[in-house]
């Protein structure tokens, strides 16, 4: 008896214009989280974005979804970040260097507010974006440190402070204009890393996972 030949299912895949939507909604949603905090309208977002709000909640149903989307595009791109800097066969350490000031211009200090919101902070796909930086920003040392480069003591919890620290605009001052005083601050903090150690650091570095809500 003759076996019939299996169905194929028809998988389907989102069209090119609608990543492209997406992806528009996820960039001005990160532009306007920024420059106006995590409460900003979302039909503003839509706006700025160039699609209607029904294209915006289908993507993301509230806000929440799309805060979470925008702490993972930021995330995935900062590993990409460390992944090229991984890639670069050259100086260890101006790789390192390369690798924080690009993490800065994802301005991760102005998206801190986002990060303590109320949305879920165990969503497998934030912990899984979250993981896989936190393991890149450390290949990313260690391969400097091998190359004698690197100060002892330092963790992966000190850069990822000092980047969000120093990419958070201070109180009471413009976002965007404080912008061009990161690169000149993230600099003089990159120079204190350089081995040989001019100073003994003092306490001890936090665990990466202290740094998270409970």
């Amino acid at each position: 008896m003759q076996t019939a030949a299996p169905v194929r299912r028809k998988v389907s895949r989102p069209r090119a214009d609608a990543l492209r939507n997406r992806e528009r909604i996820v960039t001005a949603a990160r532009e306007m989280f920024v420059e106006h905090g995590p409460e900003v309208p979302l039909d503003e977002i839509a706006r700025r974005a160039g699609v209607g709000n029904a294209t915006l909640y289908r993507n993301f149903p509230d806000r929440d979804a799309l805060v979470r989307e925008v702490v993972c595009s930021v995330l995935d791109r900062t590993a990409g970040a460390a992944e090229r800097a991984l890639a670069d066969t050259g100086d260890a350490f101006a790789a390192l260097e390369r690798f924080v000031h690009t993490t800065a211009d994802e301005r991760i200090g102005a998206l801190c507010p986002m990060v303590s919101s109320t949305f879920d902070q165990r969503h497998p796909d934030l912990e899984a974006a979250r993981e896989r930086v936190e393991q890149l920003v450390e290949e990313v040392m260690d391969r400097a440190r091998a190359a004698g480069q690197l100060r002892p003591h330092v963790e992966v919890s000190d850069l990822l402070i000092i980047v969000a620290q120093v990419s958070r605009p201070p109180a009471g001052t413009d976002c965007l204009r404080g912008d061009r005083f990161v690169h000149r601050h993230l600099q003089l903090f990159l120079d204190g890393l350089r081995a040989p150690a001019r100073s003994v650091l003092p306490g001890a570095a936090v665990a990466v996972k202290e740094l998270r809500r409970p």
